[in-house]
């Protein structure tokens, strides 16, 4: 897989991995109590982790975006 991902939106996805997963673990807001929401935003943090690890966004690469410069 080739990169696709540049560094302002690898930036941006790996603060908000970050904040996702702060919000479902050790926010305490209520809303995140429920499993549903809480795990949701867990999965998603991580995704947005490891696609901003590997800069290698797979529904970049279904619809032919870089945000790469080469």
């Amino acid at each position: 897989m080739q990169v696709n991902v540049g560094t302002l939106d690898r930036v941006v996805r790996a603060v908000l991995g970050v904040v996702l997963l702060w919000l479902a673990f050790f926010s305490g807001f209520p809303a995140m109590e429920a499993g549903a929401l809480k795990w949701l935003a867990a999965v998603v943090g991580v995704v947005m982790l490891v696609v901003a690890a590997f800069r290698v966004c797979p529904i970049y690469s279904i619809f032919g975006i870089r945000t790469c410069r080469t």
